[in-house]
């Protein structure tokens, strides 16, 4: 990252010759922005691509979107450009302009996806293929392809993509994909997490994604059906911890999974029988997921150092069918999980792909015909200031207060 301040500052002096008074305020300007700021990720971001960015003179809560980037929301702040930017970003890739094979993980806190991931519906797997690293191929659609701006205002961004996929089976998909990216007030934040955000520093923002089966034949679970899974990609830290809560169930262990990537070590996740944590460090890798029967609609993480609180509130309908995405041939393909949460971590070959962790929620797989549409919303809020305000909000959304969660991971 040093490399890369020194990079942006050198380009900022050559650029001078030609515009020295000019250059002058912009170095001034970006003298300031220190590493993980806002104003940093913005100033690196417009170098490569064009921005969207949200929020009006009035507030310091903005958000980034990049519609070449599938119209993801790449970072966002509470406190205007000198603020923490809570968003992952990938500068070396995107400073490349490189395309990676398998996948370009670029980054950002809501990226949009489509599941599922493996089985026989796979999105990912080409058909008789084995479900290894080797193999696994992110569809262009929604790793490389940009998205169509169709309006935005300082408040809310709409795109549109028209497109088709082809999964394991064979079957392809005709659809349309429409996502709405817009800030939320202080007035819906209540409405929607049911707390006062008052004396503390907030942004929150909610991406409202739908797909319309613009074919002319009705999707059917014996060749395969599509889900909407959203994606955020969050800066670890060895005092992050991940909080996924769950209603209590005698058989939990049954509808929590924790073994996508095999066993995650004992001193890395903790289980209740209506709590899961998990190290949001991204120093092992390691994926867990809750089953819809037993999920709540809402997650979260907590950045101790920083006392950075991060929730996520999604779509959730306890009896409808969820993709199953483990990398195998499945016995209950539409047995998935709603909530899942990934840490990053070094690969067999040495490599790793961050470090980051993931919040993500799904939607349900359904059976649409011509027409039709599914839609899923996914909600992010960020909460920093008074530890102990970001306590009582804890406890009243996760049911779990921060010092408990402290003293499961020292």
């Amino acid at each position: 990252m040093k490399n890369l301040f020194l990079f942006i500052s050198l380009t900022f002096f050559i650029s001078a010759c030609s515009n020295k008074k000019a250059q002058q305020v912009e170095i001034r300007q970006d003298s300031i922005l220190r590493k993980g700021s806002f104003g940093f990720d913005l100033a690196f971001l417009k170098k490569h691509k064009d921005v969207i960015v949200l929020g009006d003179s009035n507030s310091q809560a903005k958000i980034v979107i990049i519609k070449d980037y599938q119209a993801r929301v790449m970072t966002s702040t509470a406190l205007g450009e000198s603020g923490n930017s809570y968003g992952w970003i990938n500068y070396p890739l995107i400073q490349s302009g490189k395309i990676q094979p398998h996948f370009n993980p670029l980054g950002g806190e809501d990226r949009f996806w489509l599941g599922p991931e493996g089985g026989q519906y796979s999105l990912f797997f080409e058909k008789n293929v084995p479900f290894d690293f080797e193999h696994w191929q992110t569809p262009a659609l929604i790793d490389t392809e940009p998205f169509d701006l169709v309006s935005v205002t300082d408040k809310e961004a709409t795109f549109k993509k028209s497109a088709s996929l082809i999964n394991y089976q064979g079957y392809e998909f005709n659809f349309d994909i429409d996502r709405q990216i817009k800030l939320l007030s202080d007035t819906a934040i209540q409405q929607e997490f049911g707390i006062l955000t008052d004396n503390l520093n907030v942004v929150a923002f909610e991406s409202k994604n739908t797909i319309t089966n613009t074919g002319k034949k009705s999707w059917s679970k014996k060749t395969g059906l599509l889900s909407i899974w959203i994606l955020g990609m969050y800066n670890p830290s060895d005092q992050t911890t991940i909080m996924l809560p769950y209603k209590k169930s005698a058989d939990f262990a049954k509808k929590v999974t924790d073994n996508y990537f095999g066993t995650i070590p004992s001193d890395r996740i903790f289980k209740s029988d209506s709590l899961l944590l998990l190290k949001g460090d991204g120093r092992h890798r390691g994926k867990v997921g809750i089953a819809p029967a037993i999920a709540k609609n809402v997650a979260g993480s907590y950045d101790a150092k920083r006392r950075i609180l991060t929730l996520v509130k999604f779509d959730l309908d306890k009896h409808a069918n969820y993709v199953n995405s483990k990398w195998e041939i499945q016995k209950e393909p539409y047995e998935g999980d709603v909530v899942n949460s990934y840490n990053d971590g070094p690969l067999a070959d040495g490599g790793q792909l961050g470090p980051f962790y993931e919040l993500e929620s799904s939607s349900p797989a359904k059976e649409l015909k011509p027409g039709e549409m599914l839609e899923h919303r996914h909600i992010t809020l960020h909460l920093e200031g008074d530890e102990a305000l970001l306590n009582e909000i804890a406890k009243k959304t996760l049911g779990v207060s921060l010092k408990a969660v402290s003293l499961v991971f020292p």
